[in-house]
């Protein structure tokens, strides 16, 4: 068990309070008992602070804290970055373990053109396919489909059940969660005469830059030609689709259910929320925000802009439609009424008019 001191120590934090004070567990502010850290990052979370029972809590340099009249405050640890201190005591109190084991398992299968570098760990089932280079250090889980010619960096991490298509390209230190496909075919049809399809080859791959987190069941598509690109860093959460020859920039943060149709442009630093669907061939600018459920039918050209609706417009044009949308009800009802007695004067004056 650590003490506060202990924690003080790997975050470079200041103590107010008993330093000795020993920590069992990590909380969150409402349910921590006395044993307990926890932390206030969110200022909706400054409520709680009066009346937690934590043991000890992590704040900002800057937030006041009372004495409380009973004289149990909990000991505070202050620091420049609260939710960023608080991870690392996640990672303190439960560290990450070995996804496997090393080596390779017996049941996998691994083509003899294949590269491997050092300390690369194979689950069960799992096959790496011709010429394939797996970088130093990255574990392929069980049941991971690696085909062709793919490439992957160092410490790279795929869950199980993970499928990597020919010719793809995988960069270090990525994590690609389970159920994932990268480079399935693009979604392209010639239509002809007689009123059927014809699919249109797909030969280009998909490229995944460095440090990207990929999350469950999305399916990215390979380029019709050239690449479908997610760049470093970018963040992508469960059941997401990126169509053919899309470029997802770098940074960027992608909420779950979202989809992004062929040949988008998104640049860096986008944050965009769960359900928004992007149509195709657009130019997104860097540092754009897109509000939950947002539908984006035309590109957004101007950095920095925030959006949201269907079809998706600047935050404070939507803002008014959405309050105008509101109060239609009762605009109805008001202009049913007006309808009404402009009807009734109406035939009061026809009824005048017809008085000899």
């Amino acid at each position: 068990m650590m003490t506060v001191r202990d924690i003080a120590g790997a975050l470079r934090a200041d103590v107010e309070g008993d330093a000795s004070l020993p920590i069992r567990r990590v909380a969150k502010i409402e349910e921590a008992e006395s044993a307990d850290i926890t932390f206030v990052a969110n200022p909706k979370y400054l409520k709680y602070l009066d009346a937690t029972r934590a043991g000890a809590v992590i704040i900002g340099r800057k937030i006041s804290a009372s004495s409380r009249p009973d004289g149990r405050n909990p000991v505070y640890l202050r620091v420049d970055d609260p939710y960023a201190s608080f991870l690392k005591v996640l990672t303190l109190f439960q560290p990450p373990e070995d996804p496997l084991p090393p080596g390779i398992h017996p049941s996998a299968l691994v083509d003899p053109s294949a590269t491997l570098g050092s300390d690369v760990r194979i689950g069960a089932l799992a096959v790496v396919g011709e010429r394939c280079t797996i970088g130093d250090g990255s574990v392929i889980m069980q049941g991971v489909v690696v085909g062709r010619g793919v490439t992957v960096g160092r410490r790279t991490l795929l869950h199980p059940n993970v499928t990597i298509r020919d010719g793809c390209a995988i960069g270090s230190r990525v994590v690609i969660h389970a159920g994932t496909v990268i480079g399935s075919d693009g979604f392209g049809f010639a239509p002809l005469p007689d009123g059927t399809y014809e699919k249109i080859p797909q030969l280009g791959i998909v490229a995944i830059g460095d440090d990207v987190e990929i999350g469950a069941n999305c399916a990215i598509d390979r380029a019709t030609m050239g690449e479908t690109r997610i760049e470093r860093g970018a963040k992508l959460d469960n059941l997401i689709q990126i169509a053919h020859n899309v470029v997802v920039g770098e940074n960027t943060v992608m909420a779950g259910q979202s989809g992004v149709s062929g040949s988008t442009k998104i640049g860096k630093r986008n944050m965009i929320g769960g359900q928004v669907g992007f149509a195709g061939h657009l130019e997104i600018a860097d540092d754009s925000k897109w509000a939950a459920q947002s539908g984006v039918h035309k590109s957004a050209l101007q950095p920095g802009g925030s959006y949201f609706g269907t079809p998706a417009r600047g935050f404070r044009e939507a803002s008014k439609i959405h309050g105008a949308m509101a109060q239609l009800p009762d605009a109805l009802n008001t202009i049913r009424q007006l309808t009404a007695e402009i009807a009734q004067l109406r035939k009061e004056i026809e009824a005048l008019k017809a008085q000899p």
